[in-house]
């Protein structure tokens, strides 16, 4: 298998340049031709295509950044850190593959639906070129080599999310959708403040060498600037005390938006964290500090779960509990603990992800999420509780399951560590795993096996009539006309992403072996900066004329001395890393060379 491996790398290598700036260039380019396009069907076949080229695409990027290192892309000719630089090490393609599998999944359940959640009340027009631009700006999250564009991508997808929340204009969707685009303007205010902190302090964007610089400042200015870009991260991510914003938000939410924001949009959040934490503040000042917030989060989301009677707000509190798994992993601040901050990520969006499908599903075949009006699911529709069944086990942490794995990938960290709050953090995990497995199993025996006769509510549903100022009456189910009425796309969809996230647990020795070749390469700075900024990891000096002026004293003669006119080093190469460049056009190059 490995060998396989290496030999499709070697394959794919040569193209990574180009495979590496398709998870932009892609979705973009989708997003307007579907505006140009007149046919329905043919747009969603646009989409859709895109989307599941996009998963192989990652796919081979993994398979490259695992067998021979991390593949950078000088955007335009110019150097880093001068330049846009594309980062595509193991880390960054594993987010990629996951969200593109994701993406694919909830884009096929969101095509199937039909006319109830689709056509009518979410203008297809305007969700299909949105939801391709929410995918280019989190892939450009993913693969950003600075700081700068990191929140032009964080900027692209909450742009699209703000389309996408309120879908239908319900007065419900447009009150949350204010609600969250308020949160989130405060969030990006703050990650721009925190950028001119950076900027101010050592004079550079590139996450790379404002890493080195940032050894030179005092601990207290670097723990200051860490703890505003934590403060930006946190709100995206929803950990405590930042969480409040999301249970309010997301259940409103259509099905297939709400399943995209909960399962992938919060780990772009826990990405910015591991990443910034990894390149630029590498001191760990601040993880005893994360570890707090950890286990609030662990615990305070869980206990939210506990008291919801709506099926999307126990999960969306859920959801909050279990980011704080990721940022104790991220808070322990070594290889194991990355590797299972980085595993439980991969196990979350996907498990995450497939119970909103889920819920979905049975608004659709019941009229309601509210458990008060639910009950005899698993008789009337075993096939939904057999896919409710198996990802809330799993996220409950059920061994074998993923969830169980990746849990105590975790503590073994935290019992590595030894620290008294690292104990305190692993009896959080413990106790936040057994109230989520309590909370699922609510739901199990209050939806699924409850008779609907005994539901308090068990005779109305909350209708859907055409009419939009009518949307909060209450019927009988027998006045329903589309209650139970499932296209199979949305089964299959949904079956597909519940057995991608299953089969994690057959797949956990190969995954958690990328996982911890990840965390590892993640530690190591050496790895990452000679990637990004070559023989100029050397040399971290703070005037950025010496990138650009070779008559200067300094470093700059000596930097370009080692490169040939396309930018390329023409000394050794540094082992296990590989960059690229898409040079600049023809007059530039001459330009540079008249320098």
């Amino acid at each position: 298998m490995r060998t396989s491996a290496m030999s499709f790398a070697e394959w794919a290598l040569p193209a990574m340049p180009y495979l590496t700036v398709l998870p932009l260039i892609l979705p973009a380019a989708a997003a307007g031709l579907i505006f140009l396009l007149r046919g329905v069907n043919l747009q969603r076949a646009v989409a859709l295509t895109t989307l599941a080229a996009l998963t192989v695409i990652s796919a081979a990027m993994i398979v490259v950044a695992d067998t021979h290192g991390i593949q950078t892309v000088q955007m335009g000719g110019w150097d880093a850190p001068v330049g846009i630089t594309l980062v595509a090490d193991r880390l960054s393609s594993i987010m990629l593959f996951v969200s593109s599998i994701v993406l694919f999944a909830v884009m096929w359940y969101g095509i199937s639906q039909g006319l109830r959640d689709g056509d009518e009340d979410d203008p297809v027009a305007v969700f299909l070129p949105t939801y391709m631009l929410l995918t280019m700006g989190v892939n450009l999250s993913f693969l950003a080599g600075d700081l700068f564009n990191l929140y032009v991508g964080f900027e692209v997808f909450l742009v699209a999310s703000y389309v996408l929340l309120t879908l239908g204009a319900s007065p419900q969707r447009v009150r949350s959708g204010i609600g969250y685009v308020m949160v989130s303007m405060a969030s990006s205010m703050v990650f721009l403040f925190a950028l001119a902190l950076v900027y101010a302090s050592v004079g550079t964007m590139n996450m790379a060498q404002a890493g080195i610089r940032m050894e030179e400042l005092p601990t207290g200015t670097r723990a200051a600037i860490f703890a505003t870009f934590l403060v930006a991260f946190g709100i995206k991510a929803a950990v405590f005390p930042l969480d409040a914003w999301l249970p309010d938000s997301y259940p409103t939410a259509a099905s297939i938006v709400t399943a995209v924001f909960a399962g992938l949009l919060t780990k772009v959040g826990v990405y910015a964290i591991i990443r910034v934490r990894s390149t630029v503040f590498t001191d760990g000042s601040l993880d005893s500090m994360l570890m707090w917030v950890a286990l609030f989060t662990m615990v305070v989301g869980v206990m939210g779960a506990i008291a919801q009677n709506d099926i999307k707000r126990l999960m969306s509190f859920t959801l909050v509990s279990h980011i704080g798994y990721m940022i104790f992993g991220v808070a322990l601040g070594s290889v194991a603990g990355l590797s299972g901050a980085i595993f439980y990520a991969v196990h979350h969006i996907l498990v995450q992800t497939s119970l909103f499908l889920v819920v979905g599903l049975v608004e659709r075949q019941a009229g309601s999420a509210q458990l008060r009006r639910l009950g005899s699911l698993l008789y009337t529709a075993p096939v939904i509780g057999l896919l409710y069944l198996v990802p809330a086990l799993n996220l409950g942490g059920i061994p074998p399951l993923s969830g169980f794995l990746g849990k105590v990938m975790l503590i073994q960290a935290g019992a590595e560590d030894g620290s008294w709050l690292a104990w305190v953090l692993i009896g959080g995990a413990v106790v936040t795993s057994l109230l989520t497995l309590y909370a699922m199993m609510n739901v199990w025996s209050n939806a699924f096996l409850r008779d609907r006769a005994d539901a308090p509510e068990g005779n109305v549903v909350q209708a859907r009539p055409a009419n939009l100022a009518a949307r909060d009456e209450t019927v009988a189910v027998e006045e329903r006309t589309d209650v139970g009425r499932i296209p199979a796309g949305m089964f299959l969809a949904t079956a597909f992403l519940v057995a991608a996230s299953t089969s994690i647990t057959f797949l956990a020795g190969p995954i958690s072996n990328v996982t911890d070749r990840a965390a590892q390469s993640a530690q190591d700075l050496s790895i990452y900066r000679a990637a990004v900024l070559g023989d100029d990891q050397r040399e971290p000096t703070r005037n950025l004329d010496a990138f650009t002026r070779p008559d200067d004293a300094g470093g700059g003669r000596d930097a370009l001395e080692h490169r040939d006119n396309n930018h390329r080093p023409t000394g050794p190469a540094t082992t296990g890393v590989t960059t690229e460049r898409v040079p600049a056009p023809a007059d530039a190059e001459s330009n540079e060379v008249d320098k």
